[in-house]
């Protein structure tokens, strides 16, 4: 975007307050102090979702669907090198104002480092590296409350991660967990802890293939590894991605999805199903449908119907005050999205 004199000296005003005191500064000095500014972004998320249960209560509810506020800040250490900030914030309620208590949860905070020649190194509150590598269709939809997703169990706080530079398509990534003697995370327990996740990634023109680990470290009384394979190939615009995770004594995980763009639209259709590791090898599945408009460069709206089956998976309480299962589950939700 072409900065205006005016403009870049308002935004050099808001970063010192001695800026505009200096008389003989340029606007191409000006404008050089405005790119180093940090970036604000943010964006309000609504949903309406209708949620019914075969055989059981159904109902219906407005929702905040994720609204957050974010800064995101680098800047030059030395030629070839950069350094990095970024933090996000959530819990904002946006639905009703009477149940918020303004900013209220972290979604994303953390600091590093990145070059050519060494890649990217960060520390702090981000998506893991076994999400990012290999867990692409349970991501993937707005409400996913019916997504199924893989099962491990490493967190996204106290990690220092990695990404190798690419070489010839190929890039290593790696994550720990930094649990100290009283760390008091879901699942961390009280004892020092380095649960560590591993993945390989490759991508050639239209190609992507992607392996991961979760060494699963944590005290959910299950410490089997997660291992997860990806593969996606981009026609056009038209993405097909496949996806297999398994866990000892907990699931295997198969899934498949395309996603296809059609100007300001956006189609998706994917199918999950998780078979448990045990005695009856208990099924879950969901097929979900998105349909996603692009109302401009800021605003979209979406629908998404999710479609769940399996083995008497789907618990709800009755008009009684019993509990009760089905093995059918099925969700219709619409959606806005305002971002910047």
């Amino acid at each position: 975007m072409k900065k205006t004199l005016i403009a870049s000296a308002i935004a050099a005003a808001t970063f010192s307050g001695s800026a505009l005191a200096q008389t003989t500064a340029t606007a191409s000095e000006l404008a050089a102090r405005m790119d180093s500014m940090p970036t604000v972004y943010g964006n309000i998320q609504y949903a309406i979702a209708h949620d019914n249960f075969d055989g059981g209560p159904s109902s219906v509810e407005h929702f905040d669907n994720g609204t957050t506020i974010g800064v995101k800040h680098d800047h030059e250490i030395a030629p070839g090198i950069t350094g990095f900030l970024k933090i996000e914030l959530e819990g904002i309620n946006a639905d009703d104002k009477s149940a918020s208590n303004g900013i209220d949860g972290l979604d994303e905070a953390y600091i590093g480092v990145k070059g050519d020649s060494f890649g990217q190194v960060w520390v702090g509150s981000d998506d893991s590296t076994y999400e990012r590598a290999v867990d692409e269709i349970a991501q993937y939809y707005e409400v996913a409350t019916l997504s199924i997703g893989p099962d491990y169990t490493t967190g996204e706080g106290d990690l220092i991660q990695y990404m190798s530079p690419s070489f010839g398509g190929l890039s290593l990534w790696a994550a720990v967990q930094f649990n100290g003697d009283n760390d008091t995370k879901a699942g961390a327990g009280s004892e020092k802890s380095y649960p560590y996740q591993l993945a390989a990634v490759y991508e050639m023109d239209a190609l992507e293939l992607a392996a991961a680990i979760d060494s699963n470290d944590t005290s959910d009384g299950n410490n089997e590894n997660t291992y997860g394979l990806r593969a996606s190939y981009n026609l056009d615009n038209l993405r097909l991605t496949g996806e297999y995770h398994t866990r000892d004594e907990s699931a295997d995980l198969f899934g498949v999805m395309g996603v296809y763009s059609l100007g300001a639209n956006q189609f998706a259709l994917s199918y999950e199903l998780e078979t448990a590791d045990d005695a009856a090898d208990t099924e879950t599945s969901t097929i979900t449908l998105q349909a996603l408009h692009n109302i401009s460069d800021h605003m979209y709206v979406y629908f998404e119907g999710y479609l769940g089956g399996g083995d008497d998976v789907y618990e709800y309480t009755d008009s009684m005050g019993n509990d009760a299962v089905t093995d059918e589950r099925s969700i219709a939700s619409v959606g806005a999205v305002y971002y910047f």
